[in-house]
Parts: C-alpha cells; structure tokens; sequence
C-alpha cells in the first residue's frame, strides 16, 4: 500500500469532501519555496503553505533556535510558572506591536487567538455589570472555526450547520471603494446603540473572501466611531501580520490603534502551532481583582509553550533583517509589474496588490461557489503544473515566502496566464 493510500484510509483532512477529493498529494521534504513529493515532484509553494512560512520551509535558523530551546526546556505549564522565552517575546512584541499594546494572552492558533478576544470583550462589560453582547463584524469575513470565531466569520459556507448555536453578530458590508459611506453609516448607528461589545476585522485585506481589500482611511474612521461608544475594536491580523501587507502590521498603516489583536500563522515561521492575543491595559484591568471570579478563565494545555516563543524570537528576528525587508519590497514591484501585463487579458476582471499579496479575480458568467467547478478545475491545474494555489471561487491569489526567488515567481505569473486559457 502506498503512503497516499494509507493517507485515505486513515486521515480526514480539513475543508475536504473526500468522496470527490482526489489524492492528496505526499509530500516528503521542503526547502525555502519548494516542496518535493513521494514521487520526487517538485511544486513551489506560492500561497506559503497557508501563510504560515513566510521565510521558508526548512529553515535553518529558526531550526536552529528550536533545537537550543529543545535541549534547554521543551514545555512548562503556564498556569502557575513562567519562562524566559515568554518574556522575552512579550517584551519584543510590546515593541513591534502598536504601542497601546501592552498585554499578552497565548493560544494554540488564529482561532483560538480571535475565541480570547471574542470571551474577554463580552467579559470586560460583564465585570463592569454592563449589558452588551453583541458583535459587529464585516460581511464574509473569516475569523476561525471554533464557536465565537464561527460567528463573527461571515461566510455561510463554514457556518450554515451551526445556525442558531452561536453568538449573536451583526455584519456590515465590506467598505470597498463606492461602499464607504454606506458602511460607515451603518456602523455609527450600530455603535450607538450600546448594545455591541467588540467590533472584529481582517485589517485591509480579507483572507479567506478572496484578498478583498480596502482603505485605511476608512477602517481609520469606523475605529474612531468605535472608541466613541465604548466598542472594543479587535483586528484579526492571523493572515495579515509579519510583514504580509508591506508592513509589520496591517495595522500599522492607520492612524487609530486597536484594542485588540489576533495574531498566529507566520508568528513562529510556520514551524510550531502557537498563537497571542493583545490587549491594552485598559481592558486587562478590568480583569485585575481582588474578586477571583472576574479573572480570565481561559486557557490551554500548551500555552506560552517555550519551544514555540523560541521559534517566534527567532521568525521576528528574521523578518526585521535588511535582507527580508528587500525581498518583501522586491516581491511587491513583481506583482506590480505582472499586475500590469495581466489587468488587460479578456479573462480578467478586478486585479489588486499589497505587500507580497497579489490576486485576480476571473470574468465569469454565473456565480462560482466557494469550492466550485472552476476553483477545483484551477488546483488541479496548478498542482498538476507544479504550483501550491488555492484558488477561492474565481479568485486566483498569491502570497509567497519572502524567500521565494523572481525566476520562481515568473514561473507562478506563467502559470497563472496559462491556466485563464482553460477557462
């Protein structure tokens, strides 16, 4: 029997209807862009491998700091004890992060990250013996898979089977260039009601909608709405943060700060499972009593585990180097150009750019679904042709290591161009 074969038989893998799956393929081995298959096939990993391996696979010197840490202290609880890794973490993000962020919460993954924020907005107003248990979120957004993360997320294809046994959120749109006002209007008048606790966003851009993306200036002013009328405002940097939108942070390009952030993903290089909410001072002490029951009763088995600090030390360490500054700025002027030559083909509708991310979005004549013919048609093109995308309905999108060379990035606009002749 083969390795794929003893795959089907035993696994269940995520976002996959395996009846009509076709075989996954095994892959044995990575190096910085480049994954190899069992039969040798060589693929380059143009999305990082869900975001999560912006300096590439296999990294060394990451590796390197795992294997120290290893030999040092592998995990401690966190309940109760404490470790150098974390403080040094903390302290290193208290200086990348926007400077309201002073508090540090760890978790296992974005959802978990985005499930802290969502309990300790709703927690904050309870301690306060204030009654607001709502949350405002963007139409299809994705925040996570677990309950509270399910139901700020917007689209209905993750979330339909769970209708009726999640929070209760309002959506508004998405404010798009031409929907701006609109939104804004409609957040000012939810805001005022005193009935919300938290507003959650993707900032600039919305990950699993497609890599829809909007202005600054308008998230700058739902944010300052928001701090009007005591709505905390939590941004979902999970897909965003560690230099993805040109920036450490998409945050860092407005004027106004949140209250919140969710990070994960590429926050230790793509090698260990960790995540971290922050908090301002604000909220933590609202936490801070002498009354135990208004403490944060949360928590998980391997929080603040100290291999994975060691393995985001050394991922910030890297991401502020001059040379992974360069190839972020190098990989940007790429998609500009190749955004240039491809906004004009007859199959191409909308095309947009920020940071390493890039996509299109394909002329179609009906409406795709999420995981349609046309999306699943596109993978197995791209897999076929030695490409890691993961097309999203019609939308075609790019988010590379940072490591990833301009030969191999041709290779995936070549490719991309090739497969809107088979549309």
């Amino acid at each position: 029997m083969t390795l794929s074969e003893k795959d089907t038989l035993y696994n269940w893998h995520p976002y996959t209807q395996h009846k009509t799956a076709f075989p996954h393929p095994v892959i044995i081995k990575g190096k910085e862009a480049l994954l190899w298959d069992e039969n040798e096939k060589e693929y380059i990993d143009a999305i990082a491998s869900w975001w999560v391996n912006p300096f590439g696979h296999s990294n060394p010197f990451i590796a390197k700091a795992i294997y120290k840490q290893l030999t040092e202290l592998e995990h401690v609880l966190f309940g109760g004890f404490t470790h150098k890794p974390v403080i040094e973490l903390a302290e290193k993000l208290s200086q990348i992060l926007p400077s309201n962020q002073k508090k540090f919460f760890y978790s296992d993954n974005g959802s978990t990250a985005v499930e802290v924020a969502l309990k300790v907005a709703l927690q904050y107003f309870y301690n306060k013996k204030e009654k607001k248990t709502k949350i405002i979120a963007f139409e299809n957004a994705f925040h996570g898979d677990t309950f509270g993360a399910m139901a700020a997320s917007g689209i209905s294809f993750f979330t339909e089977a769970f209708q009726g046994s999640l929070l209760e959120v309002t959506r508004i749109p998405v404010p798009t260039e031409g929907n701006e006002e609109k939104t804004i209007q409609l957040f000012e008048k939810l805001a005022q009601s005193n009935e919300y606790a938290a507003f959650i966003f993707e900032p600039l851009v919305q990950g699993a909608a497609g890599m829809v993306m909007y202005s600054s200036s308008v998230l700058d002013t739902i944010l300052s709405i928001a701090k009007k009328n005591n709505v905390f405002t939590i941004a979902d940097e999970v897909m965003t943060g560690f230099g993805k939108t040109g920036k450490n942070f998409a945050c860092d390009y407005l004027k106004q700060q949140p209250d919140m952030m969710c990070l994960s993903k590429a926050l230790t290089g793509g090698t260990i499972p960790m995540a971290i909410t922050s908090f301002t001072n604000e909220i933590y002490n609202a936490f801070y009593d002498n009354d135990t029951s208004k403490a944060l009763f949360h928590g998980h088995t391997f929080t603040a585990n100290p291999t994975g600090c060691a393995a985001a030390l050394a991922s910030i360490e890297l991401l502020e180097t001059p040379e992974i500054q360069n190839n972020i700025h190098q990989i940007h002027q790429q998609h500009l150009l190749f955004e240039k030559h491809i906004k004009t083909h007859p199959k191409v509708k909308t095309t947009r750019s920020l940071g390493v991310i890039f996509a299109l979005e394909i002329h179609i004549e009906e409406q795709q679904d999420y995981y349609g013919e046309l999306r699943n048609k596109l993978y197995r093109f791209f897999i076929e042709n030695g490409i890691i995308l993961r097309p999203v309905g019609n939308i075609i999108y790019i988010l590379p290591p940072y490591i990833i060379t301009k030969e191999q990035l041709d290779k995936i606009y070549n490719t991309i161009e090739k497969a809107l002749n088979i549309v």
